[in-house]
């Protein structure tokens, strides 16, 4: 099943029935909106794909909020997430969002793009600009690659274009929540390890930072891409292996957003991040991470 792609316009089924939510497993299908005549339009198709059903994900006591002003794409991601284990909570717009987290926290945020009133990138500035450090997927209908790069920039954990695969929604909404605790599989982390370089203290434990002895706000993904790093010293890493370590092998961020991120890091940890000494270039290569800060042969 796709989300948000184009079909042959079908009168859509709520999904109340056992063999109604069947499809979601079961077999594939379509689900998107288009303008016809100013007002949105529901479209379902049947496609000849089977898409197995999902492998069961982690121990389910996390709660996810759905942000997104589209009630039939609302109503289908609550219905799914549900099925999978998740306490879901559906929201219209960063109104709603904003008052209940006066009282209430997600683990994680399903956050369109395009929302009436504040849009899902003002929304995510707003909650980094408050030191909020909740997790984030963003969800867009345009798959520009300069979309993906600011939701990025502005501190989004992962990013996803209309339509995807309910199944590729859960893997990455795994994937950020499995980062909070561990690091991807084939990057073990050693329970109360600290890491020193420069006026930077790395605790791979606690997942924090700090700098001259202070706390340091950092989002699950830098944090993901800091730690490979460390745990890789003096030795260059491509882009494409850093991908791999941060965000796990399934992950398709390309790497003009790698770098995009990896200077997001530099400006948490480098004293000059246009001059950075610890994360530096490997010129047509990749990246290195050295301790020390001196300079390396490139």
């Amino acid at each position: 099943m796709e989300i948000g792609g184009p079909g042959q316009p079908l009168r859509p089924r709520l999904l109340g029935s056992s063999h109604d939510r069947s499809c979601l497993q079961g077999r594939a299908v379509t689900f998107g909106k288009a303008s016809r005549g100013g007002g949105p339009w529901a479209r379902w198709v049947p496609l000849h794909t089977v898409v197995p059903a999902a492998a069961p994900a982690l121990s389910r006591t996390h709660t996810i909020w759905v942000v997104d002003d589209d009630p039939e794409l609302r109503q289908l991601l609550g219905t799914y997430l549900t099925d999978q284990g998740y306490e879901v909570r559906c929201l219209t717009d960063g109104r709603q969002l904003m008052a209940r987290l006066e009282f209430q926290r997600p683990d994680l945020v399903v956050l369109d793009l395009m929302l009436p009133g504040d849009d899902g990138l003002t929304l995510l500035r707003r909650l980094r600009d408050s030191s909020d450090d909740l997790p984030v997927v963003m969800l867009t209908a345009r798959g520009e690659a300069v979309d993906r790069i600011i939701g990025l920039e502005q501190g989004a954990d992962d990013y996803l274009a209309k339509p995807f695969l309910p199944r590729e929604l859960m893997a990455r909404i795994e994937a950020v929540l499995r980062r909070r605790g561990t690091m991807p599989a084939g990057t073990p982390l050693a329970d109360g390890e600290l890491v020193h370089f420069g006026d930077n203290v790395l605790d791979l434990s606690a997942r924090t930072l700090e700098r001259q002895n202070q706390p340091v706000t950092i989002t699950s993904g830098e944090f993901s891409l800091l730690a490979a790093f460390v745990q890789h010293p003096h030795r260059p890493l491509s882009r494409e292996r850093l991908i791999e370590l941060a965000r796990g092998p399934a992950s398709d961020t390309d790497t003009r957003s790698m770098d995009v991120q990896v200077s997001r890091v530099r400006r948490l940890v480098e004293p000059d991040p246009s001059r950075p000494r610890y994360l530096q270039t490997v010129w047509g290569y990749g990246y290195v991470f050295v301790p020390d800060g001196q300079p390396r042969n490139r």
